[in-house]
């Protein structure tokens, strides 16, 4: 099922069988689920589970972090914001991945060179965040914002499927 999908990558990323996508699939579900309920669902043993986990840590092919609602923990505003770029993309995209509002920067191709997520406290954050410095940033020729109102689905289940 997952072969046609997986021998479809590039050179550069980690070939990964089917056990190796069984036990990410897993931990998607609970990162914290112990390696020995892994091996068991999976067919290994919790010596080989935890040997497969590091190198596919190693790697990069995953991270196993908390995710947290941003509104429990006093982030009331989120906003996707489409960003118009003069020059060099990459140079715009790394001094907005620097900054700790942005949670998610992809340069992008259509409408808009970028898309930024940024996570604010409330509306004088956010737009303390987009006019005094994503704009300042060189290269900034406009951006556009769209303001989150309800948050209907987050997935981090790609991957597996």
């Amino acid at each position: 099922m997952h072969s046609e999908h997986v021998a479809s990558r590039s050179a550069d990323t980690p070939h990964l069988d089917a056990v190796s996508l069984a036990i990410i699939e897993q931990l998607q579900e609970d990162g914290r689920r112990p390696y020995a309920a892994i091996g068991k669902a999976v067919g290994l043993s919790e010596a080989a589970v935890r040997q497969r986990v590091q190198k596919l840590l190693d790697q990069g092919v995953m991270q196993i972090v908390a995710v947290t609602d941003p509104l429990t923990v006093g982030f009331r505003r989120q906003a996707m914001v489409g960003v118009n770029v003069e020059g060099d993309v990459e140079d715009v995209a790394d001094a907005l991945s620097a900054m700790s509002e942005c949670e998610y920067v992809v340069m992008t191709a259509g409408s808009f060179d970028l898309m930024v997520e940024i996570v604010c406290e409330d509306d004088d954050h956010l737009l303390e965040v987009i006019n005094k410095r994503m704009r300042a940033v060189p290269g900034v020729r406009s951006t556009e914002s769209f303001v989150y109102l309800k948050l209907k689905k987050q997935t981090y289940m790609w991957g597996t499927r």
